[in-house]
C-alpha cells in the first residue's frame, strides 16, 4: 500500500496515480503541476499537449529567479513569467494517462473526471561527478522529485424541474422550499 499526502473520503469515485524518485526537476515540475490543479483530466491532458507544443504556457509563481517574461503571460493572472517545461510536462502527462486508466479500471468516467489533488515533493537528491580541466572534479547534483495526483469524478449536472418547487428560489427575503 502507498501512502499519499491526501486522504481520501469517497473511494468508489476517487482514482490515484503516483511516480516516485523521478528524475525530472522539483521545481519546474512544482509549478506545472500547480496550473493543472482543479482542471478536469481532459483540459489538463490537452494543456500538457499544448505546453509541449508551445501553444500555451505555464505561468512561474513561486519558483521564478531568472524567469524571463513573455506576452503569453498575459493568459494567466498576477504573473507575467511563464515558461514552457518539456520534460516535465512529458512526466505529468504519463501520469495523467495511468489516473485515466485507473479511472476505467474502478469504472469511473474519465470525462467527468476532476484533478482535486496534486502534490509535487522533493526526493533525495542523485549525486554524480563531472570531469573537469586539469584533473578537477565537480559535483553534479539533480534534485528529482514525488508526483501524486488523486482525481474525483464530479456529479452530473442537475436539470431544474418545471414544477413550482424547481429549487430553492428566495423571493423578497424568504426561502420557499
Amino acid at each position: 500500500m502507498v501512502k499519499y499526502a491526501k486522504r481520501v473520503g469517497n473511494f468508489e469515485e476517487t482514482a490515484k496515480a503516483k511516480g516516485s524518485n523521478l528524475r525530472v526537476s522539483f521545481k519546474k515540475t512544482r509549478e506545472t503541476a500547480n496550473a493543472l490543479k482543479g482542471k478536469s483530466l481532459a483540459r489538463a491532458i490537452k494543456y500538457l499537449e499544448n505546453v509541449m507544443e508551445k501553444k500555451e504556457a505555464v505561468p512561474f509563481r513561486h519558483q521564478n529567479n531568472g524567469v524571463g517574461r513573455k506576452a503569453m503571460a498575459k493568459n494567466h493572472k498576477l504573473c507575467t513569467q511563464v515558461r514552457f517545461p518539456q520534460k516535465s510536462a512529458r512526466f505529468l502527462l504519463s501520469l495523467l494517462h495511468n489516473l485515466e486508466s485507473n479511472a476505467e479500471y474502478k469504472d469511473l468516467d474519465a470525462d467527468r473526471l476532476k484533478i482535486t489533488h496534486i502534490a509535487v515533493q522533493r526526493a533525495p537528491k542523485t549525486r554524480r561527478r563531472v570531469y573537469r580541466a586539469h584533473g578537477r572534479i565537480n559535483g553534479h547534483l539533480r534534485q528529482p522529485c514525488h508526483i501524486e495526483i488523486v482525481g474525483q469524478q464530479m456529479q452530473r449536472p442537475v436539470s431544474a424541474g418545471k414544477g413550482k418547487r424547481a429549487g430553492n428560489k428566495i423571493a423578497n427575503g424568504t426561502r420557499t422550499n
